[in-house]
């Protein structure tokens, strides 16, 4: 998996029955530099070549390959013993409410099989779109089949983009709330050439500049309702700059940021909560993965924003938060060969529950 933070590749080892789902190990792979800023490039401006659209393919595939590499090697475990890989390339663009809708994951998906020998499941979010959804966010199905029971809870993503799953209502929900960590690690990168700002220390160190905040909250996403979807193609560094009118101390700039992304999630996660009132128990639990589960000053405007409900790493219920994501789509993979839906209709907005995804073949070359 590697997400909107575009920050490199997760790989994990997961046993999947038709009950369970158990890690086994992880791995981390980052993208080299040279193919981490052309690809948060296209963030901004999503126009390429067809040369150098091809050439990322290949590159990100590499880096899937080589994560999966060091994953078998770290679990000691031969490539003859894994049924499959589950692979959900990088984004690159991501537009499900234009006529036509479309969605785009690049990494050769073909090259990882070959490569490895293990068949390969990729191309998991257009057969949503193909069925009227969003495509997004998938990671919802799996949250249901991990935590399961009826008692009201959000699972929170702090990725590049933040999404939230609510459990034990009527059915369950879930979308993109906006930004998390695309905006805070695009800042701090333009302004201090640092990649992220580690547990929230420079935001800390700021205020909140109301006005900028106001502008930015403004925005019509926010105020549309679920299904929704969004990405890094549209939350990114010109979509700032283009609030901008003012001038604001850079600093300021990133604690404003927080703000936004503790302000979007817990508006959502407050209004989830009174629409599924009669749930409702005292200290409803929000448990987060992503990135953004390591921003202590992030996760302190969360507590403080949602001062009736308790925030827990997911961790916390035995769901690795940095490798949430992997282990979803190692799930979809078991899904799909199983030849069993991998969407749910009432998050994504789709007319029909889905298989998603579709078969590699892993020809090993001798």
């Amino acid at each position: 998996m590697s997400g909107t933070s575009v920050d490199g590749v997760d790989a994990a080892l997961v046993d999947v029955q038709t009950d369970s789902v158990q890690l086994i190990g992880t791995a981390s792979c980052k993208y080299p530099a040279s193919v981490r800023s052309r690809l948060l490039e296209l963030n901004t401006h999503p126009t390429v070549t067809l040369a150098e659209l091809s050439e990322l393919d290949h590159l990100v595939a590499v880096s899937f390959i080589e994560a999966t590499t060091s994953l078998l090697k770290n679990c000691h475990t031969d490539a003859s013993k894994i049924t499959a890989i589950g692979s959900h390339g990088q984004t690159i663009f991501h537009s499900p409410d234009t006529q036509p809708a479309t969605t785009m994951q690049i990494g050769d998906n073909s090259l990882i099989a070959t490569r490895l020998g293990i068949d390969t499941i990729g191309d998991f979010r257009r057969a949503d779109i193909a069925a009227g959804g969003q495509g997004a966010p998938l990671m919802p199905a799996f949250h249901q089949a991990f935590f399961g029971g009826d008692k009201l809870r959000f699972v929170l993503n702090l990725g590049g983009i933040a999404n939230i799953t609510t459990l034990g209502a009527e059915t369950v929900s879930g979308f993109d709330t906006g930004p998390a960590n695309t905006l805070l690690d695009a800042w701090i990168f333009k302004t201090l050439a640092k990649p992220c700002d580690i547990n929230g220390q420079w935001a800390r160190a700021g205020k909140v500049d109301s006005e900028l905040l106001q502008r930015l909250l403004a925005d019509e996403y926010f105020a549309q309702p679920a299904p929704k979807s969004t990405g890094t193609d549209y939350f990114n560094l010109q979509w700032l700059e283009n609030h901008l009118a003012l001038e604001v101390d850079a600093n300021n700039i990133q604690t404003t940021l927080t703000e936004l992304t503790a302000r979007t999630v817990a508006d959502a996660i407050i209004d989830c909560t009174i629409r599924h009132a009669r749930h409702k128990t005292s200290n409803t639990e929000v448990l987060v993965c992503g990135g953004g589960a390591h921003n202590a000053y992030l996760i302190e405007r969360l507590e403080h924003c949602l001062p009736d409900h308790v925030i827990h790493p997911t961790t916390h219920y035995g769901l690795d938060s940095d490798f949430a994501e992997a282990m979803g789509f190692a799930w979809l993979a078991y899904r799909y060969l199983q030849q069993l839906p991998g969407n749910l209709p009432t998050v994504t907005g789709a007319s029909a529950s889905v298989v998603l995804g579709g078969r590699y073949v892993g020809n090993m070359l001798q």
